[in-house]
């Protein structure tokens, strides 16, 4: 008891030793996290705002390039053009101007002036530059004395620049003209203006030609900075002890620390140089320190919050977890009920499930039995009906020929439930070479009856030759009667019914049976067992889906497909016996 009271008056009272050192440590790792991430976070995102000033750098100087390079080529065009060759040689210029604005909506450049030998303009884009001398300007006089195309910047009056190409026009070996085209570099200094940084091109002699500060142009880098004063080394010195971030400046531009960036334009030695000011760099860094603080100052004060409701709270702990075991026993004792519920009818179910199974599986021997025995069964009652009326007539010998065929169709019954037990047990019996042909006929045999009552008309092509499978003669004469048995049923609506029997011997042995009918609706389910088109009491759905497992266990596959004419061909493939195969034999 006393050493819980004591132990309860210890942490009721000041802070312990322990607490003081954690919160010292606390304010020792804030302050070492803040001044390792403003020196990161500057070099970092000083690298950063540098190489995309850097890349936007090459990006104006490409576009600038670019651009000269296009109006380079604009006058050793112009000069060969045919119309301004003949408005120079004949005086007609009524239409040189009109042609020289449609050039330069093209063409894109500022404008464009043609002049005459004596250096008067004669067509311009501006017309109000028609008739001026340009004798003494610099690219009519280099023009006319060099053969190829000229450039010329030249400064005018109010500080600034205009940037020509021109070329002389040559006609029978004289000049006659001056195409001058005038470049639109200004609009390089619009686009530069809309950024924050300060951007320039010198030319080889180091003179600003282009400038997004007009009043550079015509001066030196070092005088253009000289014209904007910086800051007093007061003022500076008070704004970088109040920026955590301030950073040694490459120059200053009104007054603002920046970094200068400089690259080359790779035309007449030109130079581009920008200027990116730090503001940037600082509100960003600025932005994440100003986290990092918040964020230290949070965590103080939820360990205040903390040590003074640390009893409070390990109460409300224990009472909410006590609740929340009760609850969560609570659920456990719904879900073990609920569980064994779902365990007894689990156990219903499979005892249903597997009653069905057996009932299923029953229902689908019978109609397969069933299915398969009707047809020799009818035919039998034809053999029967045909035998007593013989024996009537007193003709024995015939009487006795149907009593063969009938002992043929029972000897075929009892194959046909072999069939069956070897398809439900899925198992191989041996095979032996069946001729195809023989199987087609007597298949067409066992079906003789039903075609006759029908009067279908049968067209049966087989090769001269015998077409030879390693199988089981009777399964194949099953897939034919069912085979033929749907081509039956598929024209029983035809006015003139026909099925077509084709045997072909290639790389397999191919049987395909054709009937006029009127085609398969669905092609997908066509093999699935109990699928069947026909009228219930007709056909259970069972025949093709046998007859493919079939054809599967010889070897084969057993297809169909509607003809382009109408009605459904189906095609069995079987392999080809080999010729080895049939020499050993």
């Amino acid at each position: 008891m006393t050493e819980t009271s004591q132990d309860t008056e210890g942490r009721a009272g000041p802070l312990s030793w322990r607490v003081r050192v954690a919160l010292l440590g606390l304010f020792a790792a804030a302050v070492a996290t803040i001044w390792v991430t403003n020196s990161l976070l500057t070099d970092r995102f000083t690298e950063t705002t540098r190489n995309r000033a850097e890349l936007r750098l090459a990006l104006y100087s490409g576009n600038l390039l670019s651009e000269l390079r296009r109006n380079s080529i604009v006058p050793q065009l112009l000069a060969r053009d045919p119309a301004l060759i003949n408005a120079l040689n004949t005086g007609d210029f009524s239409q040189s101007t009109q042609r020289l604005i449609s050039f330069v909506e093209e063409i894109g450049a500022a404008s464009l002036m043609l002049l005459d030998s004596q250096g008067r303009t004669v067509a311009a884009t501006d017309r109000n530059r028609l008739g001026e001398t340009h004798r003494n300007a610099a690219y009519f006089v280099e023009a006319q004395r060099s053969s190829s195309t000229v450039f010329n910047a030249i400064r005018n009056e109010v500080s600034s620049y205009t940037f020509t190409y021109s070329r002389r026009i040559e006609s029978q070996g004289a000049v006659i003209g001056v195409i001058v085209v005038e470049a639109d570099l200004a609009k390089f200094e619009r686009s530069w203006a809309g950024i924050s940084d300060a951007v320039l091109v010198t030319d080889s002699e180091g003179n600003i030609i282009l400038a997004t500060e007009p009043k550079w142009r015509g001066l030196s880098i070092s005088e253009a900075l000289a014209r904007q004063p910086a800051d007093s080394a007061i003022e500076r010195a008070i704004q970088a002890t109040t920026d955590w971030t301030a950073l040694p400046a490459d120059a200053y531009v009104g007054g603002q620390a920046v970094m200068r960036i400089d690259g080359r334009i790779p035309f007449r030695g030109w130079s581009i140089t920008s200027f990116t000011t730090y503001q940037s760099v600082r509100e960003r860094v600025n932005a994440v320190l100003a986290l990092e603080i918040m964020g230290f100052a949070i965590l103080a004060a939820l360990a205040f919050y903390a040590l003074s409701r640390k009893t409070a709270l390990r109460m409300a702990l224990f009472q909410r977890e006590s609740r929340e075991l009760r609850q969560l026993n609570v659920r456990l004792q719904r879900e073990i009920a609920e569980r064994e519920r779902v365990q007894e009818n689990l156990a219903v179910a499979e005892q249903t499930l597997a009653q069905s199974s057996k009932l299923a599986a029953l229902g689908e021997m019978s109609a397969a039995v069933s299915h398969e025995l009707n047809q020799p069964l009818a035919a039998m009652r034809t053999y029967l009906a045909g035998a007593r009326l013989l024996l009537r007539r007193n003709r024995p010998d015939e009487a006795l020929t149907a009593f063969h065929r009938i002992d043929d169709l029972i000897e075929r019954m009892g194959a046909i439930t072999r069939q069956l037990k070897s398809y439900a047990r899925k198992g191989q019996a041996e095979f032996s070479p069946v001729d195809m042909g023989e199987a087609v006929n007597s298949a067409l045999s066992m079906m003789e009856p039903q075609l006759k009552a029908r009067q279908v008309r049968i067209s049966r092509i087989l090769p001269e030759g015998e077409v030879r499978v390693m199988g089981d003669r009777m399964r194949i004469e099953q897939v034919l009667i069912n085979l033929i048995r749907n081509a039956l049923d598929a024209t029983k609506t035809v006015r003139n019914p026909e099925i077509e029997i084709l045997l072909a011997r290639g790389e397999t042995a191919t049987l395909t049976v054709r009937d006029n009918g009127h085609g398969i609706e669905d092609l997908d389910a066509l093999f699935e067992p109990f699928y069947t088109t026909k009228q219930p009491g007709d056909g259970t759905g069972l025949g093709l889906a046998i007859s493919s497992g079939i054809v599967s266990d010889l070897g084969g596959r057993l297809t169909a497909r509607n003809a382009e004419g109408g009605g459904a061909v189906f095609e069995m493939q079987l392999p080809i016996m080999a010729e080895d195969t049939q020499a050993a034999e």
